[in-house]
């Protein structure tokens, strides 16, 4: 049997853990899921980001490359929560952009992102879940976690303006797109099971038609 690798992409709250843990239980797939606990510049950077960012996006990037080598090496099928390509194209551009990353410093960064990234092969499938701000702002609320309540509609704007402008130039394997704004898949098992359809279908190269819950 073939095995896959797929990768969830998106932006904060909009369901990337959920889906990797459903899809795991539902194909047999073993899920990993992302950890930011370990960042040992993660308390430093939310105290002077302007002094901490590159650091801090550094060790995101290293460990992220770390487990999509080892994700690669698993004999069987994986799905991961969060891809390394998010790391550089939404949040360490998006530090940029906002002046909380140096020209030099974003520079360097990127430079080390494109030599590793281009040595590692991509995953089989990357599955884009797109929302929009208000359906992530209720998602956020629900789930209730109190290191989430400083997060405003304007920050999640702009890394869904990231998003977009790296899902569109994104080349490297197939993506699947799913409208997340009406496909809740964690409450509604029939979109759970359009989800799983389209993407066996994209990993067994059919063309896949639009969503239709």
């Amino acid at each position: 049997m073939k095995k896959w690798f797929v990768a969830i992409a998106g932006n904060i709250g909009v369901g990337k853990s959920s889906l990797t843990g459903m899809l795991g239980e539902r194909l047999g797939w073993e899920p990993f899921f992302e950890a930011v606990s370990d960042n040992p510049y993660l308390a430093d950077f939310y105290q002077d980001m302007a002094r901490w960012s590159f650091h801090s996006q550094v060790f995101f990037l290293s460990r992220r490359l770390r487990h999509h080598h080892q994700l690669l090496q698993r004999p069987y099928s994986v799905v991961q929560d969060r891809t390394v390509y998010e790391d550089a194209e939404v949040f360490a551009r998006n530090l940029y952009r906002q002046g909380l990353m140096s020209e030099r410093d974003y520079r360097s960064y990127r430079e080390l992102y494109e030599v590793l990234s281009a040595l590692l092969p991509p995953p089989d499938l990357v599955v884009y879940l797109r929302a929009s701000v208000p359906t992530l702002m209720a998602r956020i609320a629900q789930r209730g976690r109190p290191f989430e309540r400083s997060i405003t509609p304007e920050y999640l704007e702009q890394l869904n303006e990231l998003y977009e402008e790296w899902i569109g130039t994104f080349n490297l394997c197939p993506i699947l797109t799913v409208p997340s704004d009406r496909l809740d898949f964690v409450t509604n098992s029939h979109h759970l099971d359009l989800i799983v359809e389209k993407v066996l279908e994209k990993l067994q190269g059919r063309e896949v038609v639009e969503f239709d819950p």
